[in-house]
């Protein structure tokens, strides 16, 4: 996990030329919500340069469980693209970095087994100046 005075540096840096500006968080994620709140599975996808299938299965994409866990996941994600440099590395954070606080399960571990409030609270206590 970067330091605070790492984390504060990411936030403060500009985009480098030619790179795209990234959304502001609520931005992006109206950008991948439809009107009633579902998750564009397709939008996410493309987004964050994964498949559907890393996603969801597209039968079950739109399953309320499925719909639920991805509404997480963009949570989560929202949160990390300030201080992991975009959006891609915010899903590389999400999927593979290991959080001693949880035993070294990643995120996307605990989002799966319907933990992502205690993700969230993790993030919020981390924004706040403290550590890990």
């Amino acid at each position: 996990m970067a330091s605070k005075h790492a984390a504060r540096a990411l936030h403060r840096r500009k985009p480098a030329p030619g790179r795209h500006k990234a959304l502001k968080l609520p931005e992006l994620l109206r950008s991948l919500l439809d009107e009633p709140g579902r998750a564009g599975i397709d939008r996410i996808a493309n987004v964050f340069g994964m498949s559907k299938t890393q996603l969801a299965t597209t039968k079950r994409a739109a399953s309320e469980k499925t719909q639920t866990r991805v509404r997480e996941m963009l949570e989560v994600i929202v949160r990390v693209v300030p201080w992991a440099g975009g959006e891609p590395q915010a899903m590389a954070w999400y999927r593979a970095q290991p959080i001693a606080a949880f035993g070294d399960r990643t995120a996307e571990a605990l989002v799966k087994e319907g933990k992502a409030a205690v993700v969230r609270d993790y993030l919020d206590f981390l924004s706040q100046g403290n550590f890990a």
